[in-house]
């Protein structure tokens, strides 16, 4: 391997005989190298083909540590089958990026967490929130230093980037949020804490995450079937579910600018009633 550049101390740019760009990464890899210099094959610990978009995007990484990186390679050679998805390089370096800075702020006792984002989080992507937990034990274990409990949901969030480029991510950070706002308004015209284990809770939310995955998509239709001699009914009967139905309609519109079909206004009203009146009576 011929040394091409340094992105930090122990990551590097170099080519092959075939003239083919790879990362790699190892102890001190490419301290004191200059540009055509040989780099020891015995020092690669792990090495990519090296994508264009990845270069750019590992320019901005700080310099991590050997220790990290190791850390970071047994984290990935656990989750990697679990996830059934290999990590490219940016992937990669850009969790060995975050678990440096995890360690270090775990060491300070900083937590810039927001703790409200792990139960929706749990719900809605139940797989890689459970690989996130089995990853923050794995790390726990192998450094002897407690994590906040926070550090599953941004693990939770590098995994589920794996299968998506930046605005998918921001879609899906995008649905949780709304998701947790509108629970609690459903709390709040309740005064309850809905069971976030029951199947009605489950249902409540699988709904949620449909509608606006589907207004994401724009595969909504515009037209709207639905009799309204059916609305007036559920208005008559379920009317405080409407009521809050109403007012997520408003908080969509406010943030989105998406405004609710009265169908979709029916089924979040039934959704509402089940959530919060069968609650009560178990």
């Amino acid at each position: 391997m011929i040394f091409v550049k340094n992105f930090n101390n122990n990551v590097a740019l170099v080519k092959d005989q075939h003239k083919t760009e790879w990362i790699v990464i190892g102890n001190g890899i490419g301290f004191g190298k200059k540009v055509g210099d040989i780099v020891d094959d015995s020092k690669i610990e792990r090495s990519f083909i090296a994508a264009k978009r990845d270069q750019s995007s590992l320019g901005n990484l700080n310099d991590i540590s050997a220790k990290t990186l190791k850390l970071t390679d047994k984290v990935v050679k656990m989750v990697e089958p679990l996830l059934q998805h290999n990590f490219n390089s940016y992937q990669y370096l850009v969790l060995a990026d975050h678990l440096e800075f995890a360690l270090l702020r775990a060491k300070k006792n900083i937590d810039f967490t927001d703790g409200t984002m792990r139960w929706s989080l749990g719900k809605l992507f139940p797989k890689e929130y459970d690989i996130a937990q089995k990853a923050v034990k794995l790390i726990e274990k192998l450094t002897s230093i407690k994590l906040s409990s926070g550090e599953v949901v941004f693990i939770t969030y590098h995994f589920l980037n794996l299968r998506s480029d930046s605005a998918g991510l921001h879609n899906t950070i995008k649905i949780t949020k709304l998701i947790e706002q509108i629970v609690e308004i459903v709390q709040y015209q309740y005064g309850m804490t809905l069971d976030d284990d029951s199947f009605n809770f489950n249902r409540f939310i699988t709904h949620l995450r449909s509608l606006m995955i589907q207004r994401l998509q724009k595969t909504i239709r515009e037209e709207n079937n639905l009799d309204p001699a059916f609305l007036k009914l559920m208005i008559a009967k379920y009317p405080k579910a409407y009521d809050t139905a109403l007012r997520i309609g408003t908080l969509l519109q406010n943030q989105t600018g998406w405004s609710l079909q009265p169908d979709e206004k029916v089924y979040l009203t039934l959704h509402i009633w089940r959530v919060t009146n069968r609650q009560k009576k178990q």
